[in-house]
Order: C-alpha cells, then sequence, then structure tokens
C-alpha cells in the first residue's frame, strides 16, 4: 500500500508538476466532496492518475504530504524523503493530554414531587417543596461557567502550534471536539466551536501551510456540521465568511525563532510536530545555499528577547529546528501549563542535547516521553525513531516517566497509551547520578529479565570512573586515555583499497566487518591472519590497502565503530596486530606511553597486556551500559571515553588468567 501510494505521487508529478496548483486542486476537489457527499476521487480532475485505495480515507494526510513535498523543493531538498504526520498518532497525544480535563455537563433538572402519584393529604406539603425546588435553583440548566481556560468539551484555550504545517494538530482537536460535544443543543455546541476557534493560536512560517491550513480546517468543520460552505449559517452552523475571518486571525503566517508570537495571551496547551532539519541539510539545491544557511544560523544564534538575553541557550553542535521550536515552546506557553510535541528520539541521549535536556529538566517539570525505536516505522516511509515529550512549564523535574521501547499498536485515538506499555520511572536523585546530571534517558529493552539486566548494570557502573578519566585504575596519573578514529578514510582513499588476494602487495585493511564474535570472544577475522577464509567472503573485500599511510608498528585495542542495531552485542573489543591499518568504521584508544610501559611489565609482554584489556572492556555490563545510552548505531569517541570503567575484580583477574 506505501508503495502504491508513493507510486501515485509519482505520476502526479508528472500529470501536474506545479506543486502549488496540485494543493490547489486537492482541497477544491476535497471541497466539492463534501458538498456533494462524493469519496474524493470522484471529484478530482479526470486527467489525474486514480487515487490508490490507501490514500482514500484521508484527505488531510494527503495533502499535508503534498504539502511536505512542496515545502521539501521549495527548500532545496528531495521530496523523496518527505512524510505526513500520522494523524492517529497526533490523536493518541491529545486523547492523553484531554484526559484529565472536564467535559461541562449539563445538569440535570430538579427533582419534583408529582401531586398525581401522591395522597391528596401530602398535596399541599408536595407544592411547597416543588416551590422551594425551583425558587432555589432558578432557571439555570448549566454548572457554573468556567474561568475561560477550556471548551465546554474540555479543551484549553488558548491552543497552539508554533509550525502547524498542514494542519493536523488542529484539525484532530476539532475531531476530539466534536466527540466530546456528543449530547449539547445544536446551538450550544456551535457556540462552544466558535469559542474553540477564536482560541486557537496556528503559527508557520511558509504561506502555503497557513493557506492549506485554514481551507482544511473549513472543511473538516463542514464535514462536521458545524460549518455552513453556502451561507451565513444557522442554530447549528456558522457562516463561511465568520468562520475564515476566525481562521484568518487563529491561523497567522509567523516566523516565531526569529519573530515575536503573534498573539497577546500565553498558550494554555502547545502540540506540535516540528520540522526535524539541521540547518546544514536546509538549501542544499538552492545556488546560495551556503551563504543562506549561514545568514539563518546567525541570526538564530544572535536572536534576542526584549530584555536582551538570547532567546536560544540551548544552540550545541549541529543546529537542529526541532530543538529550537521545543525550547522556543517552553518560552511561549504560560507557567503550569503543557506542551506535548514530536520529535526524534535522538533527543533522549544524543551529546548535542544536554543542554536542552537540562532546560527541561532543571527549570520546567518534564513529565513524560514516548519512545518508538527505529524498526516500528511511526512515520510511513521514515526509519528514525520517534519521540513524544510531555513537559509542564515552570517548576523542576522530580520525576520523569519513560514509556519505551513502544510498538505502534499501543497508541489508541480514545484513551492514549496502552496502560500496559513498559515504562520506567527515573527519580531525580538516582537519574542525576545514572548520567552525571546530562539527564540522558536510557534506551530499555522490552523483556523484563534484560530490563532488569539493564538496571543492574547501571546501577553498578554509574559511579565508576570513566575510561578518559585520569586517575582511573587503568591510568593512575600522567596524560589520559584518548580514542580515535582509525586513519583511513574509506571514501577518499578507496583507490588504495582493493580485495584481498593471494600473493597482493600491501598491508591488511582492517574495518568493522573483521570484528567477529566467536563462543563470547571477540577477534579479528581477517585473510591476511587466516588462511581458511573462503573466497568471495565479506571478510576479503575491501580488506588490503596500498596506500602512503603506514601501520602504527605496534599492536593496538580497537573497537568497531559502526554497528548493526540488530547484532548480540554493540560494544566489540580486539587487540589489532602491529602490521595493519585501520579504516574509519574502527576506533582505537591512545594509551599514554606509561600505561603501554605497564601493561608489559604486569603482564609479561604488550600483546598480553592489550587483551588483558580488551577482555575488561568487552564485559556483559559494558556492553549493556553502552546499550543503554548509545543515541544512534556509531559507536562515537566520546560515548567511548566515558564508559565507566571499574578495576578489574579478582574474580574477573582469575578469570583471565587461567584462558
Amino acid at each position: 500500500m506505501a508503495s502504491d501510494a508513493s507510486g501515485w505521487y509519482a505520476r502526479l508529478d508528472h500529470e501536474c508538476s506545479d506543486r502549488l496548483e496540485q494543493l490547489s486542486v486537492w482541497l477544491d476537489s476535497w471541497e466539492e466532496a463534501i458538498r456533494h457527499r462524493l469519496p474524493i476521487a470522484a471529484t478530482l480532475p479526470s486527467h489525474w492518475p486514480i487515487l490508490p485505495a490507501g490514500l482514500l480515507s484521508d484527505p488531510g494526510a494527503v495533502l499535508e504530504h503534498l504539502l511536505s513535498r512542496h515545502e521539501a523543493e521549495r527548500d532545496g531538498r528531495s521530496p523523496r524523503g518527505a512524510h505526513s504526520t500520522p494523524g492517529r498518532l497526533i490523536e493518541s497525544i491529545l486523547a492523553d493530554e484531554l484526559k484529565n480535563t472536564q467535559r461541562k455537563a449539563r445538569k440535570a433538572p430538579p427533582a419534583t414531587l408529582s401531586l398525581a402519584a401522591m395522597p391528596r393529604g401530602f398535596w399541599a406539603y408536595a407544592e411547597r417543596f416543588n416551590e422551594n425546588v425551583v425558587g432555589g435553583s432558578g432557571d439555570s440548566e448549566e454548572v457554573s461557567q468556567d474561568d475561560g481556560a477550556q471548551t465546554r468539551s474540555g479543551i484549553p484555550i488558548p491552543f497552539a502550534d508554533p509550525a502547524v504545517g498542514g494542519g493536523v494538530v488542529p484539525s484532530r482537536a476539532i475531531r476530539i471536539h466534536v466527540l466530546r460535544s456528543d449530547g449539547y443543543d445544536a446551538c450550544e455546541i456551535r457556540e462552544d466551536t466558535r469559542r474553540l476557534l477564536q482560541g486557537m493560536q496556528m503559527a508557520d512560517a511558509s504561506e502555503a501551510a497557513v493557506t492549506c491550513t485554514r481551507r482544511r480546517l473549513l472543511l473538516v468543520l463542514a464535514r462536521a456540521g458545524l460549518v455552513d460552505l453556502d451561507g451565513e449559517g444557522d442554530e447549528s452552523r456558522i457562516g463561511r465568511r465568520e468562520a475564515e475571518a476566525i481562521l484568518e486571525d487563529g491561523v497567522r503566517c509567523a516566523d516565531v525563532l526569529r519573530g515575536e508570537w503573534p498573539w497577546d495571551e500565553a498558550p494554555r496547551l502547545l502540540v506540535s510536530r516540528p520540522p526535524w532539519l539541521r540547518i546544514k541539510d536546509r538549501f542544499r539545491g538552492h545556488p546560495e545555499g551556503s551563504q543562506m544557511r549561514k545568514d539563518l544560523s546567525r541570526e538564530l544564534r544572535d536572536t534576542k528577547e526584549r530584555d536582551g538575553n538570547l532567546r536560544f541557550a540551548a544552540l550545541r553542535g549541529n543546529i537542529n529546528l526541532y530543538r529550537l521550536f521545543l525550547e522556543r515552546s517552553m518560552q511561549l506557553v504560560r507557567e503550569g501549563c503543557r506542551i506535548r510535541m514530536v520529535v526524534p528520539d535522538a533527543l533522549l541521549r544524543e551529546k548535542s542535547s544536554i543542554a536542552l535536556r537540562k532546560l527541561m529538566v532543571e527549570r520546567n517539570e518534564w513529565s513524560s516521553s514516548w519512545s518508538f525505536p527505529e524498526p516500528q516505522r511511526v512515520f510511513p516511509g521514515a526509519s528514525q525513531g520517534v519521540l513524544v515529550v510531555g513537559v509542564t512549564v515552570g517548576g523542576s523535574t522530580e520525576m520523569m516517566t519513560s514509556f519505551s521501547p513502544l510498538e505502534v499498536n499501543e497508541i489508541s485515538p480514545n484513551s492514549g497509551l496502552d496502560n500496559k506499555a513498559p515504562f520506567l520511572e527515573l527519580e531525580r536523585g538516582p537519574w542525576s547520578v545514572w548520567t552525571d546530571m546530562s539527564w540522558a534517558v536510557p534506551k530499555m529493552p522490552r523483556d523484563p529479565y534484560l530490563r532488569r539486566a539493564v538496571l543492574k548494570a547501571i546501577d553498578e557502573l554509574a559511579d565508576q570512573p570513566r575510561l578518559g578519566e585520569e586517575g582511573n585504575w587503568l591510568n593512575p596519573n600522567g596524560k589520559p586515555i584518548r580514542v580515535r578514529v582509525g586513519e583511513i578514510d574509506q571514501t577518499n582513499w578507496s583507490s588504495n583499497i582493493s580485495d584481498w588476494k593471494i600473493g597482493s602487495g600491501g598491508v591488511p585493511f582492517i574495518r568493522g566487518a573483521h570484528f567477529c564474535l566467536e563462543d563470547g570472544d571477540v577477534r579479528i577475522n581477517h585473510p591476511g591472519y587466516d588462511t581458511e577464509i573462503e573466497d568471495g567472503a565479506i571478510e576479503r573485500s575491501q580488506a588490503l590497502w596500498n596506500g602512503p599511510i603506514e601501520s602504527r608498528g605496534h599492536s593496538r585495542v580497537a573497537c568497531q565503530a559502526i554497528v548493526n542495531a540488530q547484532k548480540e552485542r554493540r560494544l566489540r573489543w580486539a587487540v589489532v596486530p602491529p602490521d595493519c591499518v585501520l579504516g574509519n568504521s574502527v576506533n582505537f584508544l591512545e594509551l599514554p606511553e606509561g600505561v603501554l610501559d605497564s601493561l608489559a611489565e604486569e603482564h609479561g609482554s604488550l600483546d598480553e597486556g592489550l587483551l588483558f584489556v580488551a577482555a575488561q572492556l568487552n564485559s556483559e555490563a559494558l556492553d549493556l551500559w553502552s546499550r543503554a545510552w548509545a543515541a544512534n548505531n556509531n559507536v562515537n569517541n566520546y560515548e567511548i571515553e566515558s564508559l565507566p570503567f571499574p578495576p578489574p575484580s579478582t574474580e574477573s583477574a582469575l578469570n583471565y588468567a587461567l584462558r
């Protein structure tokens, strides 16, 4: 079905290459379908390709996909990577967020006593009772009005999205509003709908996105019987002109990262899926792209608030827009109110997000996170892991509940999240020790036994010295241990790398594929050291180096740097021989001379000493630790340097000596 949809968009480009025209035609056809109660496929132009069944049920998702392709192309990126935000996910988030809000129910009419049902001697009493009841209650049929903080249907207002895109968030909010309004009079529903629309604060920097969102919301309201597309409205519907005027004020074109929030009242609830885009990836196809990226980066770094302070405190590394939207949202929403945002799950562990996590924990209440790992493919056509964060603005975090790893079938548009979903409660004290106050969130397995093993490893290792620190048992003084990347960049030096053949000149070239795990032990499986490796084996491919860079001339402790997430182990340490060179898919330890000398003296030779170090690094506990805190499939240098490195126990040393 996904391939059918992809093929339809490609065929549409062939028939109509103007992406703005695609959007306009789709919206016109959608309105025509609502007006005449027809499927949208029946109202599309005849020259458009036939709409596949998978795209019939949700015109809004198609609109978003068309819009994301337009925005990608306008930005200089490939439209092939564009995708829409799943409405089911957004509705599940809203259902979870709104489950504690109260729908304003009609008050039941006061109880009275029927005269006909009572003996005649009680009529006088019944009349006095009925008069007291009616007089005491007045003519009001409603519970007392709230303070303007929410609609009757229980949606907090103002309700905001600073990157509204194609309008999936407000359209799903309207859907929930309609379902919660069941039982009200038509006039009451109309007034509450007007109140919801007037409380919306939807912004986007794209004119096309704003236009599409306004039109989409109008059509969603019309489909629900809340807007009159052809008239001035009636007791149950808002007139089209009035609805368009309200939406024009509630959906505005604004760059909220660099500009001001275009409304005076601060939002009570903000739900968004901002762009997941690094600045260095913007304007790729634009002739002035390089300068445009530099200008944008500089402007964001220099943007200041009215008091003169820089707006963004969490700008680190490769700036990704989603981080800026999350930080900006914590500035916009009023204190004590809520944010729910859909972001990449890399936020939980990547080094470049430390400043943002500190902001979430130390100056706000980060209450929850829903983490969907890569294989779940929450976004159609995208394999990246997905995270939903829940934050209450202001205060500080004492405990955060991490729901992970989640499966797509554990979300529900009716209830939010399955109550059997796996979770971990991170209390501030232990959490700060585990992460040295970087507030990373461990990646947990679903299996209960493995979860306990991971937690045990974290508890035992958290307060141990780090490999890259001075003063650990391996390096009690002198220069610290550093982690380096292999000396050969496989892309830039590809002409000097070839397959291994008997009699070929050159030296062994070792890459990640040569790290082999057999019976729990890691070793280097390379044809230069094992002549029995069969012809055609992957270990013979790209295994020979004949370039100008020479081998180090001594053995080293090395680790594969790029791993398959499905492999049995994440860390695979081995001692590589002195006559080889390493590719950049391999990391190695740069040990100070003093450490090398002490290892050789204590273990009889340098190679034996390095084997001992590799055995310690291959411990099961360290591998569990590494899996828990991995930000991605790369074993980064900083990750290795921050590995806990406890002194070897007597038992482990004895086991090593007996091997």
